[in-house]
């Protein structure tokens, strides 16, 4: 199981689950909250839902909130469509000779 660094992930009643279950902790590394996947995710859920929002209580937040899953989940993507994507970004950067992130690629000398 991936796991950030909070320090409740790491008590020592989650400890005992984990050996009992035969689960393995992983936990990403300090201030690496890219490397931990679902990050991707509440980037996007929380720009679209709270990010500039007055909801009056939270039974309306959590309509708005299900009302984005609800629209991501219809305009999913197949993950084979998503690689063949990136795949083409990457060789168009590599023919341009642009590393992720636009900085050039280093030249011979």
């Amino acid at each position: 199981m991936i796991l950030d660094n909070l320090s409740a992930h790491k008590g020592t009643g989650i400890r005992r689950w984990a050996k009992k279950n035969k689960v393995e902790l992983c936990f990403t590394p300090t201030y690496a909250s890219w490397a931990n996947p679902i990050e991707a995710h509440f980037g996007s859920l929380r720009q679209f839902t709270i990010a500039n929002s007055n909801h009056p209580n939270h039974t309306v937040q959590t309509r708005v909130l299900h009302g984005y899953l609800r629209w991501r989940n219809a305009n999913a993507r197949h993950r084979d469509v998503l690689a063949a994507e990136r795949k083409e970004r990457a060789r168009i950067r590599s023919e341009k000779g642009i590393r992720r992130g636009g900085r050039p690629l280093a030249t011979a000398a």
